[in-house]
């Protein structure tokens, strides 16, 4: 990927504002303060604007308290003024939610950096590649192709965050040892991952918990075990005091049952519902999401429905998986 581009815009403009995703992850996350530590370094102007909270489990990244959540009063001067606009870790503006018209109305210049597939045409300059492990990955390339700024501590720890989670601790298969070169380097700058892993995954309240074993209760297997999934309720956040970003990873659990490839992880929502999908292998779960309107990895996609009743819309939604899965298997003849 040639980022000349995006260091000359960098260079030769002042006010940035970043964004990411509704239900920020943590590579959403470190790559909007990686990048907002990059440009600070070059004395700009900065701010990061999202439409989500940020989950409990990342507020660690925010040290300095200088991600804020939209308010059109407080923000619609800065999306009038700003020079440019960097969309960090997603591919499409209705991914802003609350955001959206600003986003598209913005007069200046938008930028896209992320590593899903398909983008949508919605920016100015696309720095996306799917072969990508993270956002946060790219983030590091653009660091060492243009020397642009070094790879100091500040921005080492996110960028490192940023990758672990999106590689599921480096166990997916965008995990190379070109990567774990790269993890390396992170790493000399002092960056400690037993800390990181700690604060991301290993402080959680305990209405988390309680969540987890309510939805590992509803799990259930079909097609000779070979497709696991479960589901929440609306009211179980409510009676447990959980929140949906606690949910993060819920749906990959399935996939630690023996003979399981496929899961599926339905989540009841206020307006709606949600389905994440994950697989094993080549299935490509991203093609299943895109029938219902959403997208994603090969390995790991998602859709939502809104204004839809979920227990009414699961078994459509489960017998189309099931006909995907074994249409697959059989064009693969296993």
């Amino acid at each position: 990927m040639n980022f000349e581009t995006l260091k000359n815009i960098i260079e030769d403009n002042n006010t940035f504002l970043l964004t990411t995703h509704v239900n920020p992850d943590a590579d959403a996350i470190g790559s909007e303060i990686a990048m907002y530590r990059i440009l600070k370094s070059l004395r700009k102007d900065v701010y990061i604007i999202n439409h989500s909270d940020t989950p409990y489990n990342l507020e660690f990244f925010d040290t300095e308290n200088i991600i804020r959540i939209f308010d059109e009063k407080k923000h619609k001067q800065l999306f009038d003024e700003a020079d440019v606009l960097i969309a960090l870790d997603f591919n499409s503006a209705n991914r802003v939610v609350s955001m959206q018209k600003f986003f598209e109305e913005f007069k200046g210049i938008k930028i896209c950096i992320d590593h899903h597939p398909n983008p949508e045409n919605f920016v100015n300059h696309y720095f996306v590649d799917d072969s990508y492990a993270a956002t946060g990955h790219i983030i590091y390339d653009f660091i060492k192709q243009t020397k642009l700024v070094d790879l100091s501590y500040e921005i080492a720890y996110p960028l490192y965050a940023a990758i672990m989670t999106d590689t599921g601790s480096f166990r997916f298969q965008k995990t190379s040892s070109q990567l774990h070169g790269i993890i390396s380097e992170l790493l000399e700058t002092g960056v400690d991952p037993g800390e990181v892993y700690d604060k991301i995954y290993d402080q959680s309240k305990i209405s988390k918990i309680k969540l987890l074993g309510r939805t590992l209760d509803t799990l259930k297997l079909i097609d000779s075990d070979r497709i696991g999934y479960m589901y929440i309720m609306q009211g179980t956040f409510k009676e447990l005091g959980a929140l949906e970003s606690d949910t993060e990873n819920f749906v990959n659990y399935p996939l630690s049952i023996e003979n399981v490839l496929l899961s599926l992880l339905f989540i009841e929502l206020k307006d709606g519902f949600k389905v994440s999908f994950r697989s094993k292998g080549n299935i490509p779960v991203n093609e299943i999401a895109a029938n219902f309107g959403g997208g994603g990895h090969t390995n790991a996609s998602g859709a939502r429905f809104h204004s839809s009743i979920m227990i009414d819309e699961m078994p459509n939604i489960l017998n189309f998986t099931r006909e995907f899965f074994n249409n697959y298997y059989q064009d693969q003849n296993v």
